[in-house]
């Protein structure tokens, strides 16, 4: 087994190789002078079950495009089986119509992965289960809510702890973490009148005195997660602490967390940490590396995956 790593996170991909005793693969992803992207496999992977790590976060066409030219090398290289470990699976809120003439670009990229010759794909917290279909090789989803839950349990009297759901789409994920916890469970109902912006209209259940946790798959803008604080604090939280798995945070995402009423943002490292995101006082990031990397060794194990769930 060896595992590669493209631009886009190389911490993380670091991260697996030491939780599994291995050096990172030797590998290198640069561009030409007119940013067109040469790779370079520098080593022998002849018979090989190979993995790469690379999310497709920001800049996320640069890092698909890493993603699919470092598969296509490794295929030409004659690897006995590839596996594409995506931390973070970009294009993913993209996986309806949600109108006429529009793609589904989540199938587009699934298609480009499979094409490029990846015989199996390892991912984290999909936006939407039903993306494990558009792929048409065996296709891993874990989920982060064994490493969240062990963190809350770390930090907070479970017996106050009320699990809130920022949205109806998410009540599955929440409920999840909530009976891992053995806890209550609340959600804020929220309408949002046009793209990027949201208003929070109302808070079903009773959250007076709970020290509640927001649990979502994506932070992107940060608006949702800032006004579901300011709701609950007015129905009588005590504190709102968020655990979300992939911290996109873009545009000013991490000034308008920091200035919130927030008592923390909890994020994974699938998607490489930028330095604001480093230096903002209630930002914390939490490791994926053993889960992923148990993963990795499981899969190459020919072991259950499925089985770290239960």
């Amino acid at each position: 087994m060896k595992v590669f790593a493209g631009n886009s996170n190389r911490l993380l991909a670091e991260a697996i190789c030491n939780y599994l005793n291995l050096p990172l693969g030797k590998a290198t992803v640069r561009r030409f002078a007119d940013q067109e992207i040469f790779v370079e496999i520098q080593e022998n992977v002849r018979g090989e079950d190979v993995f790469v790590v690379q999310s497709t976060s920001f800049p996320t066409n640069d890092h698909l495009m890493e993603l699919l030219i470092m598969i296509d090398a490794m295929r030409r290289s004659s690897a006995r089986r590839i596996t594409a470990v995506i931390p973070y699976f970009g294009y993913a809120r993209q996986d309806r119509k949600p109108g006429p003439r529009t793609p589904i670009s989540a199938k587009l990229v699934a298609n480009l992965i499979t094409e490029a010759g990846a015989d199996r794909v390892l991912t984290l917290d999909l936006h939407a289960g039903q993306i494990q279909g558009f792929f048409d090789i065996p296709t891993d989803n874990l989920y982060a809510v064994p490493i969240l839950s062990r963190d809350v349990k770390e930090h907070y009297n479970l017996e106050n702890v009320m699990v809130v759901s920022p949205d109806v789409g998410g009540v599955v994920r929440a409920r999840a973490l909530a009976k891992r916890l053995d806890c209550q469970l609340a959600i804020v109902d929220k309408r949002r009148e046009r793209a990027g912006e949201s208003e929070v209209m109302n808070v079903i259940g009773d959250v007076t005195g709970k020290d509640c946790l927001l649990i979502d798959d994506i932070v992107d803008s940060g608006g949702t997660l800032c006004n579901a604080a300011e709701a609950l604090l007015k129905n009588g939280a005590t504190s709102v602490t968020a655990y979300i798995t992939h911290g996109v945070l873009s545009g000013g995402a991490v000034a308008r967390v920091t200035s919130s009423k927030l008592k923390e943002l909890v994020i994974t490292d699938t998607i490489q940490p930028t330095t604001a995101v480093q230096s903002a006082h209630n930002i914390r990031v939490i490791s994926t590396s053993s889960l992923i990397g148990e993963a990795i060794n499981r899969t190459s194990q020919e072991e259950s995956v499925s089985s770290l769930f239960d």
